[in-house]
């Protein structure tokens, strides 16, 4: 099975448990996720992107403070903007966050419902999604040197014959050496790519 095969997988089960949405943002780095999944009510994205929720959102205060999970009804950081009240409003009434990893690569994921709190079984299940897709997205260590070489001239601009001739290899080698740094580092474009071997600092 292919990593993305896995990646949608545990989505769909995630999807299966929380009836009302879900947010996972894997490995947070300088504030923001290398990859990030959410399946809240449009209306309530909508609200929250317009407000700015994201840098005052108790939930990811939480995330990034510990790791573990809480329901929100038992979640101790302040909340002065009333983001859960209004989640609430929106459908979101009982949510568990959850957090993994290093805070330097920190993974956080909220699930909601609109009906009854999460069981003590259903947050263990998350939480082992949430793991698993935590390490299974684990950014790479390193790129092959033929692979940070496409990658450098493409980000400048180059296009692929021209890159390839810089190279001294043939169009569709280069494409061969793009394709392998793209699925090395999980992403569905090359543009993609590019930003995430910057954001690892492999570019």
């Amino acid at each position: 099975m292919s990593q993305k095969s896995s990646i949608d997988l545990h989505l769909h089960e995630l999807a299966r448990v929380a009836p009302n949405g879900y947010y996972v943002g894997l490995h947070i780095r300088l504030a923001a996720p290398l990859m990030s999944f959410m399946t809240y009510p449009q209306a309530w994205m909508d609200h929250y992107t317009e407000q700015a929720f994201a840098l005052r959102d108790p939930t990811i205060a939480w995330g990034f403070s510990t790791t573990g999970a809480v329901r929100w009804s038992e979640m101790t950081i302040p909340d002065p903007f009333g983001i859960l009240v209004q989640a609430a409003n929106h459908g979101l009434r009982y949510g568990v966050t959850l957090s993994c990893g290093p805070i330097s690569s920190r993974t956080i994921a909220s699930v909601a419902r609109g009906d009854r709190e999460f069981s003590l079984a259903e947050i263990a299940r998350v939480q082992t999604l949430v793991r698993q897709l935590h390490e299974m997205t684990e950014p790479p260590e390193f790129l092959t040197k033929a692979q940070i070489e496409a990658l450098r001239l493409i980000a400048a601009g180059d296009r692929h014959a021209a890159a390839a001739a810089k190279l001294g290899i043939s169009e569709s080698a280069l494409k061969a050496r793009l394709l392998a740094a793209r699925e090395r580092l999980m992403a569905r474009t090359m543009a993609e790519a590019i930003q995430r071997a910057k954001d690892t600092r492999l570019l």
